[in-house]
């Protein structure tokens, strides 16, 4: 096959939004695992699969002529049936529902073919096998998974799938996504045009991007009104006074576009790209006449022209516009400005028809800025019946050229789904707000006084094994990992050379080589890849996020509520006996019961534990925990409630309180960076260097009245900013109102007077008193209880 396709090009190149990373006719796909994944391949196409982290079979059944089984096509043998991709098609995923489709509209049965496995269970960390199809098929793959033991280390692993066509698509397109369900309408708007359609109550319309940087504008009618002689159309600023925000995101909340008499015409289902405009009008005649383009195709003229068979739609010479995938902002200097979409090839925005509504979209033809990449390309529209399958999702990716991945459920959102629609994205995970019936006060009150139980699954989860994992692991985090007892427990930063932080996070150690990292974002998974990759050490690292899902059960009768339901082997601790930042495994429900690792930590301030278990567990465990809790009125706990109890607790909270451009010291996490460790680090010099010359430090602020701060407000001394404020709250307990601010050194001792500014930082101010903190329960004895 010659050079890999893995191999990054070898010529340089600007790095610019939606441009692939890939040579032309190279394509990359993500076959999760437990997955599936299917295409379309012709005589030539080259195929690699390579499972990152190891271990991980492919399972593969090929699709030839009339439905018959040919592996051989891709020089395979197998005499199995595909028993991998069939339970892997009777989950509940897009993907799943994707190849399930494809199938049915191809007339394809999975019951006719063989299967065959490559990459053995025991292949090393980037193994790949190299395949090329001698005709056209169409292949199905699979990566066969079985759940995971919370404390074994051995979870699936996502496959890489880069395809290198024989026949290139033109020099930057994708095949556009497989669609999830047979559209009603499947329009093409071709270059510079707009085109109509009409779409039903309850259907969905997803507006594509098919190469990547082209915006659409779009418009919805209500065409109830519209056969009463009236026009109500999409109305941007009373969608963004109704939803408080530029534009509406998929969830419950802010997901709706209204029109001016305040009826919502379409919600946001799914958006991978997060970037859209609202406030400027569809390109008009007079924006290219005035920059010296006269005649130039422009979307009002566009769309005047595919409306005018609808009367009471009057041509305007400038039409108020949705505008998709268009990248605008207001500065702090109330300018509007544009840049180039963030969209790639195949991003979309699938919105659900919430009447029935006569709509038209266009491509975009502004090629005299930067508002399509300087390119003009295609528009695709697909309309869906509205039983199909979308679920609410976000896109996001790890890294800027990672694949896409969209919002997930976590294994506990069955249960927290039933008792709040206040969700919010974090971290790809659906995450509740507050519960209903309750609110954040009364939740905050609860894991003060009696016991929560909160849904913390978006942690992220690695796997560190092997002999080398225990010297690898001391000279990336700046805690002593060799003084890390099996069964115990360390909170501890990672840093990059420069002393600022990639992440914090705890660190288990399961055995003498066994060790498992739980930190806050994707940013320490790739940085652990990084430096193993380039270590030549004798370690194995495994993501294990989707395997590992986790409840915090905080709060001062926590431990009652726990030791009534979790058995634990002769040999390990009990709850009673776990000690702080200790960890134990055990089964509920007898010996024979569900598998959970406990540990005695937590983000509150209070006595707490967090039990991890397989998402497929996840239901049962909330029910068990949840049924020991009722004499205790145990209580459902969300985001804003552990907003407050971590500030007052003066724990910190990454992106607000620290950044890649802050130190441990800067954090207020001195404690964790030891002066006694002999052994280097990563970031050692430069925390050294740091330790011994501050500039900025973490403190406790006490706010004269009831106005809470936000995140990012500048702290004054006189018209000098010293500072800005980090994290705030208004604390129901103490009584008073709260921030942790970084400050310059020269004004951070106790008792020194500053001022919050609000509005322009200048014309109102807050006073503010720079005090010790935590806040509460300073000397931590109830964490110790």
């Amino acid at each position: 096959m010659g050079a890999t396709l893995l191999t990054s090009p070898a010529r340089p190149r600007i790095v610019l939004p939606g441009s692939p990373a890939l040579e032309p006719g190279v394509e990359r796909y993500v076959l999760k695992a437990g997955g599936t994944a299917a295409f379309e391949l012709d005589a030539g196409d080259r195929i690699e699969l390579c499972a990152l982290e190891g271990g991980q079979p492919v399972e593969v059944a090929v699709f030839g002529v009339r439905g018959k089984s040919d592996l051989g096509a891709l020089g395979l043998k197998g005499h199995a049936r595909p028993l991998g991709i069939e339970r892997a098609l009777e989950a509940d995923s897009e993907d799943a529902a994707r190849v399930r489709f494809g199938l049915y509209r191809r007339g394809l049965d999975l019951g006719r073919v063989k299967a065959a496995r490559v990459l053995a269970p025991d292949a090393g960390p980037r193994e790949m096998v190299k395949l090329e199809a001698e005709r056209s098929v169409f292949a199905v793959f699979g990566a066969p998974a079985e759940p995971m033991v919370v404390w074994e280390q051995t979870p699936p692993s996502d496959v890489l799938i880069f395809m290198e066509r024989a026949n290139p698509r033109l020099l930057n397109t994708a095949p556009l996504p497989e669609p999830l369900a047979e559209p009603r309408l499947d329009i093409r708007v071709d270059v510079a045009s707009a085109e109509k359609f009409e779409v039903y109550e309850g259907e969905y319309i997803q507006i594509i991007d098919v190469q990547g940087r082209q915006c659409s504008d779009f418009l919805a009618f209500n065409r109830k009104a519209l056969d009463e002689g009236r026009e109500q159309g999409l109305d941007a600023a009373t969608t963004r006074t109704l939803n408080g925000a530029a534009y509406p995101i998929p969830g419950l909340l802010h997901s709706k576009f209204f029109d001016r008499d305040r009826n919502p015409l379409v919600e946001i289902v799914q958006d991978t790209v997060g970037r859209h405009d609202t406030f400027n009008l569809a390109c008009t005649t007079r924006y290219y006449e005035d920059m010296g383009y006269f005649g130039h195709p422009n979307c009002t003229d566009n769309f005047n022209n595919a409306l005018k068979d609808y009367t009471p739609i009057g041509a305007l010479s400038g039409w108020p516009a949705i505008n998709f995938f268009y990248n605008t902002n207001v500065d702090c200097h109330n300018h509007i400005w544009s840049d180039e979409p963030w969209s790639r090839p195949g991003d979309y925005v699938v919105m659900r028809a919430l009447t029935d509504l006569v709509c038209a979209a266009s491509s975009c033809p502004s090629d005299i800025d930067a508002s399509n990449g300087w390119h003009l390309t295609e528009i695709q529209v697909r309309v869906y019946p509205k039983d199909a399958p979308f679920k609410r999702s976000i896109g996001y990716r790890m890294s800027p050229d990672a694949p896409l991945q969209l919002t997930r459920e976590s294994g506990f959102h069955p249960r927290t789904s039933a008792l709040t629609r206040a969700f919010g994205e974090y971290r790809g995970f659906w995450v509740p707000h507050h519960f209903a019936n309750a609110g954040a006060i009364e939740e905050y009150w609860a894991c003060r006084e009696r016991a929560v139980i909160m849904d913390l699954s978006p942690l992220r989860k690695m796997e560190v094994l092997g002999p080398d994992a225990e010297q690898f692991l001391q000279g990336i985090v700046t805690r002593d990992v060799r003084k890390l007892s099996v069964g115990q427990v360390v909170y501890t930063p990672m840093c990059y050379e420069h002393g600022g932080m990639v992440d914090d996070g705890t660190l288990f150690r399961l055995g003498e080589n066994n060790f498992r990292w739980i930190g806050g974002d994707d940013a320490s998974l790739i940085w652990l890849k990084e430096q193993a990759e380039t270590s030549g050490l004798n370690l194995n690292l495994k993501t294990a996020t989707s395997e590992i899902h986790n409840v915090a059960v905080q709060g001062p009768k926590s431990r009652e509520i726990l030791r009534e339901i979790i058995g634990t082997p002769p040999g390990r601790p009990t709850v009673e006996e776990l000690g702080l930042f200790r960890f134990t495994i055990g089964r509920i429900g007898g010996v024979a019961g569900i598998p959970v690792l406990v540990s005695r930590t937590g983000y509150t301030g209070e006595l707490g534990y967090e039990v991890f278990c397989h998402p497929k567990d996840a239901p049962a465990v909330w029910d068990a925990i949840v049924a020991a809790g009722e004499p205790f009125s145990l209580q459902p706990f969300g985001f804003e409630a552990l907003d407050m109890v971590r500030i007052e607790a003066g724990l910190v909270f990454g992106g607000h309180d620290f950044d890649t451009t802050t130190d441990p010291f800067e954090a207020g996490i001195a404690f964790t960076v030891p002066q006694k460790k002999e052994e280097d680090y990563i970031g050692r010099a430069a925390l050294e260097r740091r330790r011994a010359n501050p500039l900025r430090k973490l403190v406790g602020l006490e706010i004269t009245g009831n106005e809470k701060p936000s995140h990012g407000d500048p702290v004054f001394v006189g018209r000098a900013q010293v500072g800005i404020v980090t994290s705030a709250m208004r604390s129901p307990l103490l009584k008073k109102t709260l921030a942790l601010a970084r400050v310059d050194v020269t004004h951070a001792a106790p008792e020194t007077k500053l001022a919050v500014g609000r509005l322009d930082g200048m014309q109102k101010r807050l006073k503010a008193t720079v005090v010790p903190f935590p806040f509460y329960d300073p000397e931590k004895k109830r964490v110790r209880m």
